[in-house]
């Protein structure tokens, strides 16, 4: 009896090292601008060229102005370090072969986005990328997960990656969400749960009543997250609703497709296999989500006291009053206390059609509260875009008081121009609220798009309505 990550290793395990690690053969490798620089040049520095050409694909995103418009090039960029990052991935692309969807693409985005959305994304494969959310693609049943620069340059050279085998978690979500959860509140009450090494050492699968009957943008979103659980890979078994996401994205022949189909509904936890781990979690009872601290474990109902460290056991005590210090949470005791300076809707977590019809939703026929300084929404790509253009969001958002923006990663990280300043409180959409991650001093909460679309009209934490 195997485990669906179980299996896939065994399809992709190429021989056992005398170090204990593995050589896994890697079937799709995705790069954008900031961890392939270092890896392009020790390739050159070696005589060596890419193993498989086209397992490789690329894009800038990390480092991307989102006000950009027609005529946009990476010489354009202004800043100096993310120019060369994104002149340098063209060049590489160009000299070793590499397909590229380019800053001016109209299917350039995140990676994490476009790699599904544009069919290279299929179940059973093992992916990589050097970005630790690579764990999103995950959510179609395949073996995905982040490396660091020198695996870059080790999965370009030879197509395999050295690695340890993970422990198996099981995590069954069961019941029915209460209205405006998603599954970003979902994920947020798991990370809270077991914090953010709870996962540490395994690969992840989700499972139960809620996985079985979600979109697969949703299942990317709680994969994406696995990550901050701990967990180096998050996956989800393929089923029919994986079967027509990907009948929709391919650009396989229909007879390769059908091929492929009968394999990829075999790729499932065999009845009876053992897990290392296994929590059940009924969703019925979760209310929206929000963090308040540091962490992505520093998470609570959007209407629960924010936590102190007088009702705090000691080993927290101290992580809480330094995170509150962070935070400027003094005489606040629950978030709607709080007042809000900017929103951002965006980011591979929560960046594609069905997130931005979730907000536009709320937003519809509101204006963006008075002391919102700034609230932006990001496409996670140049499709997700189109997509929402051609269904008028884009005039909801910006009707609203919303600035539209183009695709890129933008306030997820300090990486680019949109960043938060010191002292500014955002609602986030994203996966991170590290102290700084935003911009310098900057303070994140992290919540759902319709968490972050009603904050953007309410001016601070409320139920959505």
């Amino acid at each position: 009896m195997k485990t669906l990550y179980d299996k896939l290793w065994e399809e992709h395990h190429v021989t056992r090292l005398d170090t204990g690690e593995s050589l896994l053969y890697i079937d799709r490798h995705y790069l954008h601008e900031v961890t392939s620089p270092q890896a392009f040049e020790g390739l050159s520095k070696k005589n060596l060229m890419p193993w498989r050409l086209e397992a490789n694909i690329a894009t800038p995103d990390h480092n991307v102005p989102t006000t950009r418009g027609s005529g946009f090039n990476s010489e354009q960029i202004k800043d100096e370090i993310s120019k060369i990052q994104v002149v340098e991935l063209d060049k590489n692309c160009n000299t070793f072969g590499i397909k590229q969807f380019d800053i001016k693409s109209t299917k350039q985005g995140i990676v994490h986005v476009i790699g599904p959305e544009l069919g290279y994304t299929l179940p059973g494969m093992t992916i990589v990328c050097g970005d630790s959310h690579t764990s999103t693609h995950g959510a179609l049943g395949c073996l995905a997960m982040g490396i660091g620069t020198s695996e870059v340059e080790h999965v370009l050279a030879t197509q395999c990656l050295k690695v340890s085998k993970l422990k198996n978690m099981l995590v069954k979500f069961e019941g029915e969400p209460s209205e405006n959860v998603t599954s970003k509140d979902i994920v947020l009450y798991f990370i809270g749960l077991i914090g953010t090494a709870g996962g540490t050492g395994y690969a992840i699968e989700f499972a139960g009543s809620y996985i079985e009957n979600i979109s697969i943008e949703s299942r990317m979103t709680i994969c994406n997250m696995a990550i901050e659980a701990g967990a180096k890979v998050g996956l989800i078994a393929p089923d029919k609703i994986t079967l027509d996401y990907v009948r929709e994205k391919s650009f396989l022949d229909s007879q390769t497709l059908e091929k492929a189909e009968d394999y990829w509904l075999k790729l499932k936890t065999d009845e009876g296999a053992s897990f290392d781990n296994e929590i059940i979690i009924d969703i019925s009872k979760i209310k929206p989500q929000v963090t308040w601290g540091t962490s992505p474990e520093m998470v609570v109902n959007f209407d629960d006291e924010i936590p102190t460290s007088s009702n705090s056991s000691d080993n927290n005590k101290k992580n809480i009053e330094l995170a509150r210090d962070y935070m400027g949470i003094d005489k606040a005791t629950k978030l709607s206390d709080l007042v809000f300076d900017k929103v951002f809707i965006g980011s591979c977590t929560n960046s594609r059609i069905e997130d931005l019809r979730q907000a536009a939703e709320i937003i519809k026929g509101r204006s963006v509260a008075d002391n919102i300084l700034e609230a932006i929404v990001v496409p996670g790509s140049g499709q997700v875009k189109e997509q929402a253009e051609n269904e008028g969001l884009d005039k909801v958002f910006k009707e609203a008081g919303f600035i539209w923006r183009d695709p890129g990663c933008s306030m997820c990280l300090g990486m680019n121009p949109d960043q938060l300043k010191p002292y500014e409180r955002c609602a986030s959409t994203s996966n991170r609220n590290f102290e700084g991650r935003q911009g310098y001093l900057g303070r994140t909460h992290l919540m759902s798009p319709l968490m972050a679309a009603y904050t953007a009209i309410n001016g601070t934490v409320g139920e959505p309505s």
